[in-house]
């Protein structure tokens, strides 16, 4: 558990993730990925946008090859360090998958100024931890009460991380080897914490709410997703006008690993109508 124990420095008070940049064209697209996630979740899936795009991919804090500081992954932690990535950027259309869609929507919220467009891909919507935990242990999910323990979360985590890493490949073959093999580049403090603070505490509605007059959102979603179910994200979008939804029919919580070409089509469609507004007298 040494490596587990982080402590902090000056350098985790200020952190820098890790970012690859690449593409051409004068929109930029930042993605986002999930729970464990990292950029690889993305990179070989994005080439055809990065003809006509510039592609941002980042590692959020405590995952993949960013700093793991020991700290509380809040919501304004994540949306702080992505932020120093983002501003010399300008203005961004911002995709965000699972634990990295309520980060984007966070921080599109308090940067609205700086996201021209938001897609949400598997947006996990409970509303508040006990409709979390009520879902999780009652729900489909297999193992759900695992995942709503603190403890027995943080121990699957360091099991999963220091015995089955190098064979995850093998025990998850419906995931490309390269998601699997970056799911155990995380401590069980960023990834515990983030889940808590993140995924079953912080509602993205009140995110919306500050969108609705500003930015419209399309939210890419499975019919057949456990991990976020789709009806309360279909909820969302009879709330707010501003929020298009998007179902792919037979598909779990991984849309764009199962469908990486048509969800790059919704997303680059939905991009350049940003830039077909920024265009007209009152855009």
């Amino acid at each position: 558990m040494v490596q587990d124990l982080i402590l902090p420095s000056r350098r985790d008070r200020d952190p820098e993730l890790f970012v690859k940049i690449f593409g051409s064209g004068v929109r930029t697209l930042v993605f986002v990925a999930g729970l464990g996630g990292t950029t690889r979740y993305w990179e070989t899936r994005v080439t055809e946008l990065a003809q006509e795009h510039r592609i941002v991919l980042v590692d959020l804090l405590g995952f993949g090859r960013s700093p793991k500081p020991w700290v509380k992954y809040s919501v304004e932690r994540h949306v702080d360090a992505l932020q120093r990535v983002l501003a010399p950027l300008g203005p961004v259309t911002l995709v965000g998958h699972s634990l990295g869609a309520l980060i984007a929507a966070a921080y599109a919220a308090r940067h609205t100024e700086t996201v021209e467009r938001l897609v949400l891909i598997s947006l996990p919507h409970f509303g508040s931890q006990d409709a979390a935990y009520t879902y999780m242990r009652q729900g489909p999910v297999i193992g759900g009460l695992i995942y709503t323990n603190v403890l027995l979360t943080m121990l699957a985590c360091i099991i999963t991380r220091r015995l089955l890493g190098r064979i995850l490949p093998y025990l998850i073959r419906d995931i490309p080897r390269e998601v699997v093999e970056d799911l155990v580049k995380h401590t069980w403090r960023s990834s515990t914490s983030s889940l808590w603070d993140v995924v079953y505490r912080h509602d993205v509605a009140d995110d919306l709410r500050i969108l609705e007059p500003v930015h419209n959102v399309l939210c890419i979603h499975g019919s057949d997703d456990i991990m976020a179910p789709l009806a309360p994200v279909r909820a969302l979008a009879e709330a707010f006008s501003s929020v298009q939804l998007c179902v792919l029919e037979g598909l779990d919580h991984h849309p764009f690993l199962r469908e990486p070409e048509r969800c790059c089509e919704l997303i680059a469609s939905f991009a350049e109508q940003a830039a077909r507004e920024a265009m007209l007298p009152n855009g």
